[in-house]
C-alpha cells in the first residue's frame, strides 16, 4: 500500500513542539560553572605556594672555608641566607695552609679566614688568582705571655713564639719591633727572622705554625697569636702586653676578607652573602665573637679591593 502525497506535492509537515526553555537555562549554567572553576584554578596556580621542586630549584648552596665556623655568628648568617634560599655550609680548617687549596680545586666555593697580605703571599708563591669580593674586618695580633706582666718585664735573652707563615711572620716581627723587643735591619715590606739584628735586639724569635702559637706559651717567654687562636685557647685577647693597631693607616694589607675563585667574583649568590655579612645583627656578634677586639671594615668595594691585592702582589714579589 502507498502513502498518499498532499496536493502541492512536499513532504508531509509533522506539528512543531513548543520549544522548552529547561535546556538553555541548563546549559547556561554548565557554562557559568565551567567559567568559574576555570578561573579558580587559574588563581589558585599563581596564589598557591610554589612546590618544592620549584623552591629547591631556586636555592643555592655555598661552602665557605673558615677557620671560626663554631663562633655564633656563622649561625645568624646562616639564617638570614636562608631566607635568600642561599643555603651556606661552613668547612672549618685549623691549619691556614688549607683553606685556599680546597677553594682553588672547587671543594668550597668561598672562605674567610684571611687578610690581604696572606691572600697576596699565596697568590705569588703559588701562581693562582683568587680574589676578594668584599671586606670583613680587622684584629689586632697581639703579644702575649704565661710569665710577664709587661712587655717591660721580658728579660734580655729571652724567647718569643711567632707564626711560621711569611705573611704573619712579617706582622709579628713588626710587632716586636713596635714593643721594642726586636731591632730590624733595613726597612723590609716582609721582613724574615734573619732581618732581626742581634747585637740590638731584646729578644730572640722561635717560629712555629700558627695554631701552636698558643700551645707554647708555658715553654716561651712570650707568643705572638693570631686572634682566631686566641679565641680557641679561651685566652682574653686583651691580657695581651702588646698589640699592633688596626686602626692605623700601616694594617689595610691586613684587612680580613671573603674570597672566590677570579671567575666566580660577580656571581649573585656570593655577591649576597657577602652583603648579609655586613647585616648589623652579624656584625654585633662578629665583635662579639672577637671580644670587642675586631674593628669592622666598611666602605671597600670588590673592585677597590682587588687593586690593593694587585698593589701588594707586587710588593710581595719585589720583596722576595
Amino acid at each position: 500500500m502507498s502513502d498518499t502525497a498532499s496536493p502541492s506535492g512536499a513532504a508531509p509537515q509533522l506539528p512543531q513542539r513548543k520549544k522548552s526553555k529547561t535546556g538553555w537555562i541548563v546549559g547556561g549554567i554548565v557554562a557559568v560553572v565551567a567559567i568559574i572553576v576555570a578561573a579558580t584554578l587559574i588563581i589558585v596556580n599563581v596564589s598557591a605556594p610554589k612546590t618544592a621542586q620549584a623552591d629547591t630549584a631556586k636555592t643555592v648552596t655555598i661552602k665557605i672555608g673558615a677557620s671560626d665556623a663554631s663562633q655564633p655568628y656563622w649561625d645568624i648568617l646562616k639564617k638570614k641566607a636562608a631566607k635568600k634560599n642561599i643555603i651556606v655550609e661552613t668547612v672549618n680548617f685549623t691549619d691556614y695552609q688549607q683553606p685556599n687549596p680546597s677553594l682553588q680545586q672547587k671543594q668550597t666555593d668561598l672562605n674567610s679566614f684571611q687578610h690581604l697580605r696572606f691572600l697576596a703571599q699565596y697568590n705569588v708563591d703559588t701562581g693562582n688568582d683568587l680574589e676578594p669580593i668584599a671586606s670583613t674586618l680587622i684584629v689586632p695580633l697581639g703579644l702575649y705571655s704565661q710569665k710577664w706582666k709587661s712587655v717591660s718585664d721580658i728579660p734580655k735573652g729571652g724567647t718569643i713564639a711567632i707564626p711560621n707563615d711569611p705573611s704573619n711572620q712579617a706582622r709579628a716581627l713588626f710587632v716586636l719591633q713596635a714593643a721594642k723587643l726586636i731591632v730590624l735591619k733595613g726597612n723590609k715590606f716582609a721582613p724574615t727572622p734573619a732581618d732581626i739584628d742581634a747585637s740590638k735586639s731584646r729578644v730572640t724569635v722561635a717560629t712555629v705554625d700558627a695554631a701552636q702559637t698558643a700551645l707554647s706559651l708555658p715553654s716561651v717567654d712570650g707568643s705572638v697569636i693570631n686572634n682566631n687562636f686566641v679565641r680557641d685557647a679561651k685566652i682574653d685577647p686583651k691580657s695581651a702586653i702588646f698589640a699592633d693597631d688596626p686602626k692605623s693607616p700601616g694594617a689595610q694589607p691586613y684587612i680580613n676578607l671573603i674570597v672566590a675563585r677570579a671567575a666566580d667574583i660577580n656571581n649573585p649568590a656570593y655577591l649576597e652573602f657577602a652583603k648579609l655579612y655586613h647585616d648589623p645583627e652579624v656584625l654585633k656578634s662578629v665583635v662579639a665573637s672577637s671580644n670587642g677586639t675586631a674593628v669592622i671594615v666598611e666602605g671597600y668595594s670588590g673592585t677597590q679591593l682587588r687593586a690593593l691585592l694587585k698593589k701588594i702582589e707586587l710588593q710581595v714579589k719585589a720583596a722576595g
